[in-house]
């Protein structure tokens, strides 16, 4: 039987790394990895790939080099870009959402599939990606004590090497019980120049993180010591921008009528968080999907500059202090 690491060795056979992030990487530069059902899931075509773009953009206006990442024609294809950023985009909901038991069958089929928290984080580490930009992290779902529904987002977080950078749990989920899980897999949960844990939409959750980092050399030096340490991935709690964020009990209100749907229509799994962000983007006049696209740029501006930091520390270069 093959070793951990020879076992991990050979998963990196089926990564396809595009030309600039294999660069980046070999050049010790900074590289932020970004997952892809928020494009096959999240938002239709062609908005979805408008803001995929404009995602990159703001990655590469920190210094560090995008690298979105999908499952494609039998490959785990990291650096996504050009036609085959498109064609993701253009597939949309026909594509497979792929949490890291499907990963497996969907190589060897072929399917295309955007990739969850939990797959995009085990895919990033065979590539040697250090920190990860999301919009929110999965978790325990309301009611869990009946369905068990939990996601695997946060055992890869307990076990994976990569910092996700987030705008906490979507408050679709019971938040409390998603912070237990993670405390119980060991996962630190950083607040970015806040102390509390935000909810997606609201920038409070009514709970606290376990530290607080006010810059992003602050962050890197701890994910630095993470490393060395040989522990697990590294949750960094990123408040959405005030100006888009919504107060908690006015978005709780479009949560359970959105519940009270999925249950009405037997929604279940891996099908009930794009069911329930899509009858709240209804609810909303549309208001929601504005307020995600503007946390999740505020995320991949944030793990842009821990990246950076990441970099110059590895490298034993003073900080970059940008305006």
């Amino acid at each position: 039987m093959n070793s951990s690491k020879e076992a991990w060795m050979s998963g990196k056979a089926y990564l396809s790394i595009s030309a600039d992030v294999k660069a980046a990487l070999a050049a010790g530069k900074a590289v932020v990895a970004l997952e892809s059902t928020i494009i096959t899931h999240g938002m239709p075509y062609p908005q979805n790939l408008e803001m995929a773009r404009e995602v990159e953009d703001v990655v590469r206006s920190t210094g560090a080099v995008p690298a979105t990442i999908t499952i494609m024609d039998g490959r785990l294809c990291v650096g996504v870009s050009g036609e085959d950023l498109e064609r993701l985009a253009q597939e949309g909901h026909k594509a497979a959402k792929a949490s890291r038991r499907d990963v497996a069958a969907l190589l060897a089929s072929g399917t295309t599939a955007g990739t969850t928290v939990a797959t995009t984080m085990q895919i990033a580490a065979l590539a040697g990606i250090k920190v990860f930009a999301t919009g929110g992290i999965g978790g325990v779902h309301r009611g869990a004590e009946d369905s068990f529904d939990i996601s695997a987002d946060l055992e890869e977080l307990g076990r994976t090497p990569v910092a996700v950078v987030c705008a906490g749990a979507k408050s679709i989920l019971d938040i409390a019980k998603t912070l237990e899980v993670l405390e119980t897999n060991g996962v630190p949960v950083l607040g970015f120049g806040t102390d509390h844990f935000p909810a997606f939409w609201a920038r409070e959750s009514g709970f606290k993180v376990d530290h607080r980092f006010d810059d992003a050399e602050g962050v890197a030096k701890m994910l630095a010591i993470q490393s060395d340490l040989d522990m697990g991935g590294v949750l960094i709690a990123n408040p959405i921008p005030e100006a888009d964020a919504w107060e908690a009990s006015a978005i709780e209100g479009f949560i359970t009528q959105a519940l009270a749907d999925a249950d009405a229509k037997g929604v279940k799994g891996k099908a009930m968080t794009p069911f329930l962000l899509q009858r709240i983007f209804e609810l909303t006049g549309g208001k929601s999907l504005v307020s995600n696209i503007a946390l999740v740029k505020n995320n991949a501006r944030v793990a842009g500059e821990i990246a950076v930091a990441l970099a110059h520390l590895q490298a034993g270069k003073a900080p970059v202090r940008r305006a």
